[in-house]
């Protein structure tokens, strides 16, 4: 955690990674064009990098493309070890792209079952529930009946540091035309069993690329892929994927917000400005001095 309190705001209570659309595929390149392990690779080692580390990592759905047992086995061997040297909980969710059975047997150790694959995890007070938003047979997306009355029975007692909700198919627009016939459906229904909740924010992928926006008022924070990313330089009804670009996010949790920051996983050498010796010194200044030292214009 960041131990330094220079403003407002003291650290955030929770850090999570937001990643999402793996779309694993062991063996073979997606659309004969990208390389998901090799991409998914890289991310994890930009993720080993990182300092300080998460509480949790989320993987908002469609980890793999064809919902192959193989592939979810490769996915748990690259995600777990990843998790674990960092101490982050490990949150799935499911994509049109997944196959529930396997899912839940090859990934979770669940029975192979057609059952929604929902959880729910508890972050030292920070609830995150796993929703599963894949209509078996198809690509678009729904909440049943159902898994919404379970929903709502969850919410019901609110969480300490109050909730956060993972789907894959999120609840906003897209300026891309195809995506509204992949939409979630039925959205007022979701809407309405969150109404009056603790819900904080809600995480989100299927799109490829980032984007951000609020449903019922709530927060949607949309993060992009790590298999490939959707060139938005194009005409909307030109807009197809490319092998650039890829980020996940990382989400901090405070008291009064949470934002969601971009990662691009390519990087580059930096600059030497900010260093821990940097911080000593202005950390040692009253906060008169500090903000004379860095904020005045010379």
């Amino acid at each position: 955690m960041n131990e330094f309190r220079f403003g407002a705001h003291a650290p955030a209570r929770r850090t999570l990674l937001h990643l999402s659309d793996t779309h694993l595929l062991d063996g073979a390149r997606l659309g004969g064009r990208y390389d998901t392990v090799a991409n998914l690779e890289l991310t994890l080692a930009r993720i080993r990098a990182m300092q300080p580390h998460p509480d949790a990592i989320v993987i908002t759905g469609d980890l793999t493309e064809l919902g192959e047992p193989a592939s979810y086995r490769r996915l748990r061997d690259m995600l777990e070890p990843v998790a674990e040297e960092i101490g982050a909980a490990l949150i799935w969710v499911a994509g049109n792209h997944d196959e529930r059975p396997a899912l839940r047997e090859h990934l979770l150790d669940q029975a192979a079952t057609q059952e929604p694959v929902t959880a729910v995890h508890d972050l030292d007070g920070l609830r995150v529930i796993a929703l599963d938003s894949t209509v078996p047979g198809w690509h678009h997306g729904a909440l049943d009946a159902a898994q919404l009355a379970w929903l709502r029975a969850e919410l019901a007692t609110p969480a300490p540091l109050g909730t956060i909700l993972a789907l894959h198919h999120p609840p906003l627009p897209s300026h891309i035309p195809f995506f509204d016939i992949l939409e979630l459906q039925d959205q007022p229904a979701l809407a309405a069993a969150i109404e009056g909740s603790d819900v904080r924010a809600i995480l989100a992928g299927h799109l490829h690329y980032s984007t951000s926006g609020t449903f019922h008022g709530i927060p949607v924070s949309v993060a992009s892929a790590t298999c490939y990313t959707m060139d938005l330089a194009l005409p909307d009804d030109r807009v197809n994927g490319m092998d650039a670009g890829q980020s996940f996010h990382l989400v901090h949790v405070w008291d009064d917000t949470i934002t969601h920051a971009v990662v691009p996983v390519a990087s580059a050498e930096t600059a030497d400005t900010f260093t821990p010796e940097w911080y000593a010194k202005v950390s040692a200044m009253s906060p008169e001095e500090r903000l004379g030292y860095f904020s005045r214009k010379r």
